[in-house]
């Protein structure tokens, strides 16, 4: 595995996302926001039309594929690669009509019964992620007896289902789903053994960027605010063998790592 971090950079064309909501509703801006993370070192581009934040309302699919489809198509020829983030068959389907070779799905593939086919079928890459319940409700009470052994054990099982099904291992990868149907002591302790996850052999993505959980350790910090917290995730995650990360803030992150690896290497 290379020892070179890949940032996933957020691109939300959502109205309510819970950090950059309403921003980039316009695909102009939108496109223009998704080249600048790329020129500031992001590897990977992911595309969402449907908010997934705690509380969230679902979204039409119709709705949701017209705010992704003309951002992809203004992306894909960029460099990166492109992720559709979504659990809804029909968008993975446009999304990928329209150039994008990755799937972000916080459902990991268990919210349509065809999205395994789809995802197989056009042999794209795919990120599956952990999440306890639905967005909507997932943050009113979670629980678990041992959050690490049930998230791996989830994950190593969609692994499985995935491979059984024709995909091939190097286009996987996973996500413990910071933030989805966790408590603060529930993330810590993910975060904390977060290395663990890599004995499934798997790139493991870390998507801790301007999370709640930051304003839970230091009260009443605002979204925006939050990219000090976001980069001290980063930079432990990175500690415990994590090479993947999701962000909003690419620019920062890349010269936050760039430091801890040249103190490291030092």
């Amino acid at each position: 595995m290379s020892d070179e971090p890949v940032l996933m950079g957020i691109i939300n064309v959502t109205p309510d996302s819970f950090s950059d909501g309403g921003l980039y509703t316009d695909p102009g801006k939108a496109i223009a926001h998704g080249l600048r993370l790329r020129s500031e070192g992001a590897a990977i581009l992911d595309v969402g039309g449907e908010s997934t934040r705690p509380g969230a309302k679902a979204v039409s699919v119709e709705e949701e594929t017209a705010r992704v489809v003309p951002v992809i198509k203004g992306l894909r020829d960029c460099g990166a690669v492109i992720s559709v983030d979504t659990r809804n068959v029909a968008t993975m389907r446009a999304a990928i009509e329209a150039g994008a070779s990755m799937v972000n799905d916080i459902t990991a593939l268990t919210h349509n019964a065809e999205s395994m086919d789809v995802v197989a079928s056009n042999d794209v890459s795919v990120c599956l992620m952990h999440m306890q319940g639905e967005p909507q409700t997932m943050q009113e009470s979670p629980r678990y007896d041992d959050v690490f052994a049930e998230v791996y054990a989830y994950l190593e099982q969609r692994v499985d289902a995935c491979e059984k099904a024709g995909m091939k291992r190097e286009r996987i990868m996973i996500d413990p789903g910071i933030g989805f149907g966790k408590g603060l002591n529930h993330n810590l302790i993910l975060l904390n053994q977060i290395g663990d996850f890599k004995a499934m052999r798997l790139p493991v993505l870390l998507g801790a960027s301007r999370k709640s959980f930051i304003s839970r350790i230091v009260p009443d910090t605002a979204e925006v605010k939050r990219l000090p917290g976001s980069l001290a995730a980063c930079i432990a995650g990175f500690e415990r063998g994590i090479r993947h990360f999701r962000v909003h803030d690419v620019a920062e992150t890349v010269q936050a790592l760039a430091v801890y690896r040249s103190i490291q290497t030092s």
